[in-house]
């Protein structure tokens, strides 16, 4: 880069920012995380320089305006309401230093600072494979582990050269394995590695997700499956803890881990469920005491009321709502629960339902089966997609199904089935069979519109004999959607009809009302000779005169 009056101001500037925020610092990290996606995504506009001052607009959920002193960072100003360097002006950093270096190579600089590599030097490890290896051998040390997971993941997958989201599922296998390779030997010490290593992992990999830009759809095209790996992998993990006396020795480990754990809500802003899903578990199964989850909801109270509506709060929320249940505060959660008018916020209701219901805690399921009953029918919408809806209505149903049974609330069970049609279709179908309640049976299936030859044979035969008299609507209806197609092979299967519902009128003894409607509709119909044709030959005709 040339040397002028212009860029030394700027290089002076760049030194101070890169002294002011610190690597080892999460806050500092995400804030940089923040800015680096605002620039990005293009969200910085408006950019002008005039001497040492640079001023833009950055397009954030409001747009803000952000005036840099080059000369005096702390003059610097943004219109956001906070204090101090915000991710506004980290952007508009960015943005201006754009002009006259590689944002990238100055985001990987800051991220390994010479003290870094003076540490590993020291320890006599000078690459991310050497780290991961002294943790098989030496004596388990929570900070030396997520510091190893974190080297090895920033070396393989957070640099310049690989950016494309199709190489991240094979660089994160590499990383998986390496870790694996180098885990402690004894079995319980193993488990819990694992585990950190896990949470570290998912936080890095969805800081790196929006770092790099990918969307919703590329994610879920090409590596959603790892985050649901790790979620089955923890969740195995946090059920073998629940089930063996843990050694005391952990307690240091799983109570660090309970910290880092909050980062879960706040280090990204994608992958909104997956990060909720991790945080919920941990604390559900894993951080019990009642202390912790008191500091830990006041953690996320303090951290909501700083983000006002800078952010989008929805994870955090969850855990709130999640941390008051646990702690049984369950009118307060409902509150909560109720309040929200995002309608993408129900399924984690269904979530609430399956705990409770493992519990066997009927009396607090009852008040949320009634609200998320309130929000189904709105969610559906949103979803959108046929099968979607079926396989979300499917596993919705599964989740009431116990309360239900348990309080011998069969007319609430039927109510959802009915506010989910037609996805709950099979399974309200299924209910009204068994019942014997062929009559709505019938008109279920003229509901959704299905034809009299796509019902279950088996069934069919058991109606016919129980209740004849429920087919007739639908033998009429489907005899005639075939006459109105309007040809041969369709007046075919019109003919066939009609003489099932002879022989259905004929058994109910209503012989009349046959030959009144046969009549009618000879005469409706007396221009479609083919029609007329193919009642002479099946002798429907000759049959119902004689």
């Amino acid at each position: 880069m040339e040397s002028t009056p212009e860029n030394n101001i700027m290089d002076d500037f760049t030194e101070e920012i890169r002294e002011l925020l610190s690597p080892n610092s999460v806050e500092d990290a995400r804030l940089v995380q923040k800015g680096l996606m605002l620039y990005r995504q293009g969200l910085v506009t408006q950019l002008h320089k005039e001497k040492d001052e640079v001023t833009a607009v950055v397009q954030d959920v409001t747009p803000v305006k952000v005036l840099l002193d080059l000369s005096f960072y702390t003059l610097s100003e943004c219109s956001c309401p906070y204090e101090g360097w915000c991710r506004h002006k980290m952007a508009v950093f960015f943005a201006a230093y754009a002009k006259v270096g590689s944002v990238s190579d100055w985001v990987t600089a800051w991220r390994e600072p010479m003290q870094e590599k003076k540490e590993l030097t020291n320890w006599g490890m000078q690459t991310a494979k050497d780290l991961i290896k002294a943790n098989g051998v030496l004596k388990p040390d929570y900070s030396r582990w997520v510091h190893s997971f974190e080297v090895s993941f920033d070396t393989l997958l957070a640099t310049e050269k690989y950016t494309s989201p199709y190489v991240i599922p094979e660089l994160f296998d590499i990383f998986s394995r390496r870790i694996q390779a180098s885990a402690p030997v004894e079995q319980e010490w193993r488990m819990l590695y694992d585990l950190i290593g896990i949470v570290v992992s998912f936080r890095k990999l969805a800081v790196l997700t929006e770092e790099l830009g990918h969307g919703e759809e590329m994610v879920k095209r090409v590596y959603l499956h790892l985050f649901h790996n790790l979620m089955d992998d923890a969740e195995e993990l946090v059920g073998k803890f629940g089930v063996q006396s843990l050694p005391f020795a952990f307690d240091e480990f799983i109570e660090k881990l309970k910290d880092d754990a909050f980062e879960l809500l706040t280090c990204a802003s994608v992958l909104e469920y997956e990060r909720i899903y991790l945080y919920r578990l941990l604390w559900a199964s894993l951080f019990k005491k009642k202390p912790w989850r008191e500091a830990e909801l006041e953690k996320i109270q303090a951290r909501g009321k700083e983000l006002q509506d800078w952010e989008n709060p929805l994870p955090l929320v969850a855990g709130r709502i999640h941390l008051n249940f646990l702690l049984q505060n369950d009118e307060l959660a409902l509150k909560m629960l109720g309040m929200i008018n995002d309608a993408t916020f129900t399924p984690y209701l269904v979530y609430w339902i399956d705990y409770l219901s493992q519990l066997k805690a009927w009396r607090r399921v009852g008040p949320l089966v009634d609200l998320f009953l309130q929000k189904i029918k709105g969610y559906l919408e949103v979803l959108g997609g046929y099968r979607s809806c079926t396989t979300f209505t499917r596993t919705a149903l599964r989740a009431i199904a116990s309360y239900c049974a348990e309080s011998d609330r069969a007319d609430l069970y039927e109510r959802a089935l009915l506010q989910t049609l037609p996805y709950s279709f099979s399974e309200y179908e299924y209910l009204l069979f068994e019942r014997g309640q062929y009559d709505r049976w019938g008109e279920l299936h003229a509901f959704v519109g299905m034809e009299f030859y796509d019902l279950p044979k088996d069934k069919l035969k058991i109606v016919e004999k129980e209740r004849p008299e429920v087919l007739l609507a639908m033998l009429h209806q489907t005899a005639q959607r075939e006459i109105d197609q309007k040809n041969r092979a369709s007046y075919r299967m019109a003919v066939r009809h009609l003489k099932k519902l002879r022989t259905i009128y004929k058994k109910l003894k209503r012989v009349d009302d046959w030959q009144y409607f046969l009549d009618t509709l000879m005469e409706r119909t007396k221009r479609l000779r083919a029609f007329h044709e193919e009642c002479k030959r099946s002798k429907l005709i000759e049959v119902s005169t004689e």
